[in-house]
């Protein structure tokens, strides 16, 4: 514990050093790969802050988005990616694993993205495409519903159950297509299967002709930090041959990039 106080720490207010604010970006950064879930008191401890001080800023994060709660714990929520999308684009990690999709790409001539949860969201933080598969254009920052798509689901799965539970209870359940599946039941029964198995695939659920596989990526912990997939169009590549023919490639490509994030080798 940091046995300073906030005021011997900080720089004394002024006009070009607003004190509180700093005080939030140091909540922020209390969190980690090695610390990605805290008590209040974890954070009060960690930023030198009194606790009714770090609870101000933790309500005001999680009001605006930025931080999620349990009652007991607070996490960064991915929202917080909103504060510098540009910047995330040039992340050196994203930075490597765009060669590692562009190779993935060029072996398998289908579009290849990655993308975090937020929420029952998912948002693209990278894409490498080839066709134009979707009438929505899809970018970085782009978000799409994650129950009906391969790598919400992949996201989804990496939750634990209580979690996952949680996220679903009252959730509308929206009919995209004929295929979109509709029951909560089966929705789940759908991400508990791919939690299993370790890969993804949904087939015209968001969009007719819409098909795509994903696979989760990890960090060093083994936690799921986002979902790498590969999409096309249904009346060229079938479920079958995209389960037979890519998923293997894709993969390989997930087992790259999350060893750049520092996973094992296994």
């Amino acid at each position: 514990m940091n046995s300073q106080t906030p005021e011997a720490k900080d720089p004394k207010p002024s006009d070009s050093y607003v004190q509180s604010f700093a005080r939030g970006l140091e909540v922020i950064r209390s969190f980690s790969a090695a610390t990605p879930q805290q008590t209040l008191s974890e954070v009060a401890a960690q930023t030198g802050l009194t606790r009714a001080g770090a609870r101000r800023i933790l309500l005001t994060l999680q009001t605006l988005g930025y931080v999620e709660t349990d009652g007991k714990l607070f996490r960064l929520s991915p929202r917080i990616l909103d504060l510098g999308f540009a910047y995330l684009s040039s992340l050196p990690i994203w930075n490597l694993a765009e060669p590692v999709m562009e190779d993935l790409v060029e072996e398998v001539r289908e579009s290849s993205s990655a993308a975090v949860l937020d929420g029952l969201d998912i948002v693209y933080v990278l894409r490498v495409p080839t066709h134009k598969i979707m009438r929505t254009t899809l970018g970085v920052g782009s978000r799409l519903p994650a129950c009906w798509t391969s790598m919400g689901r992949m996201l989804l799965a990496g939750l634990p159950d209580d979690e996952l539970q949680a996220r679903l209870q009252g959730h509308s359940m929206q009919r995209f297509t004929e295929h979109t599946t509709t029951d909560v039941d089966a929705l789940i029964a759908h991400i508990r299967q791919a939690r299993q198995q370790g890969w993804c695939l949904v087939n015209q659920e968001l969009e007719e002709g819409l098909i795509s596989i994903a696979a989760p990526l990890t960090n060093r912990t083994g936690q799921t930090v986002a979902a790498l997939n590969i999409s096309g169009q249904a009346n060229r590549t079938s479920a079958a041959v995209m389960q037979e023919s890519l998923l293997p490639a894709l993969l390989s490509a997930a087992r790259t990039i999350s060893r750049m994030m520092g996973a094992p080798r296994g």
